[in-house]
């Protein structure tokens, strides 16, 4: 039984989330996902242009893919009702596991429910009490959540010197197995991993290597194979884990590619593999699709980086903090810090101009780092990031957040 207590705590602290403006609420989308969306807000329908999706390439809706998708659920239906190793492993999810690891230049690669899924079930199986686990300090909250999952020793790295892992990796020497954990591209603010130090570094010392390339799979690097080939350390990398839910489609999906033998052992350890439903077969076809049309014509990867270079470059110049003048990825912080300023801004944003973004604070990036995360699409044309660039110089001017 639920206590009165117990609801009017939770409705105490929610209105403390809310005067402190770190309550994040929600807007309705009420088209496909797209540069150009419709929003439901205050019992009304807005158009407005999309710049927080992690639709990097656009293909979220994409007609042709769109249509490869209605095929397989002519083939194959709704999904497996099933776990893998029961019933629910389809054709079509082997094709499409064989045709990523061979893109991405791995053995083999098993698929989960989404990468959260994938990034909490594969330190548990494949590390124990006698191991190390060494991650970098703003790795992503499903990779922070699986090693919670593990017995492995934890030690924690400042995400970006090289230094301090070195250290971390000395401290953890005794320990039988050792791996280090790297998100490639750092989410929140768009820092790409120095994955060519890591390397070495893992090299020096002999541990694995793991990354969550979650926000590169598809663009990043110059044929979209991630931050390994951004780096040029392609076959370096022990363990990558990613998703489809992003640059790939956007739909749900993850998966982890590495050697055949951890593969292995991975379905039969990974708990999230064991006991939860896989991909849909919507969600394999499109796959094997959109890998396909990366590797065919690199036009949308361009593109992607075309819109980004202008619309970082325009902002600088417009006086915005940017925290990185010179990150390159497109995901694109704004920083204004107040976590009230930051969703103020957003609300003018979405309200007034017609720019959907979002504002992001605490507990998702630290206290006093609250900021707009833009993120660009190639599904943006020119007009969309004239008209993005225009509202944020307004509104910014408004609330006295530039600097020039």
């Amino acid at each position: 039984m639920i206590s009165d207590k117990f609801l009017s705590n939770i409705k105490t602290e929610l209105e403390d989330l809310k005067k402190e403006g770190l309550y994040k609420g929600e807007y309705e989308i009420t088209s496909q996902q797209s540069a150009d969306i419709e929003i439901f807000h205050q019992d009304e329908r807005k158009k407005v242009i999309n710049f927080c999706a992690n639709n990097y390439l656009g293909l979220a809706n994409d007609r042709d893919l769109i249509e490869v998708g209605k095929r397989s659920l002519d083939d194959y239906g709704l999904g497996t009702a099933s776990v893998r190793f029961i019933c629910g492993t389809q054709d079509i999810h082997k094709r499409f596991e064989g045709r990523l690891a061979s893109f991405l230049g791995y053995e083999d690669v098993i698929s989960f429910s989404s990468c959260f899924a994938a990034n909490n079930g594969v330190f548990a199986a494949l590390f124990d009490k006698d191991d190390a686990i060494i991650s970098a300090d703003l790795n992503h909250a499903s990779l922070i959540d699986g090693i919670r999952l593990c017995k492995a020793h934890r030690y924690f790295y400042k995400f970006d010197d090289m230094a301090d892992l070195e250290k971390k990796l000395q401290e953890a020497q005794n320990h039988k197995n050792k791996v280090i954990v790297t998100d490639g591209v750092f989410s929140m603010d768009g820092d790409i991993a120095k994955l060519d130090q890591i390397c070495d570094l893992a090299d020096k010392y002999e541990a694995l290597l793991l990354v969550d390339d979650c926000h590169a799979t598809g663009f990043v690097g110059a044929n979209g194979r991630g931050t390994a080939e951004y780096f040029a350390v392609e076959g370096r990398v022990d363990i990558l884990t990613s998703t489809l839910g992003k640059a790939l489609g956007g739909t749900a999906g993850g998966f982890i590619a590495s050697r055949k033998e951890i593969i292995d052992k991975l379905r039969n350890k990974a708990r999230p593999y064991l006991f939860s439903n896989n991909i849909s077969p919507v969600t394999a076809a499109t796959g094997i699709e959109i890998i396909d049309r990366i590797e065919n014509s690199r036009d949308l990867i361009e593109k992607l980086g075309d819109n980004t270079a202008y619309f970082r470059r325009a902002m600088l110049e417009a006086g915005f903090d940017l925290r990185d003048p010179k990150a390159v990825h497109p995901v694109v912080p704004v920083m204004l810090g107040d976590a009230k300023l930051a969703a103020h801004f957003a609300k003018l944003m979405i309200e007034e101009e017609g720019i959907y973004v979002i504002a992001f604070s605490y507990p998702v990036v630290p206290q006093g780092e609250a900021r707009i995360r833009v993120q660009i699409s190639a599904a943006h044309n020119q007009e969309h990031l004239d008209k993005a660039i225009s509202a944020f110089k307004k509104v910014g001017e408004q609330l006295g957040v530039l600097k020039i």
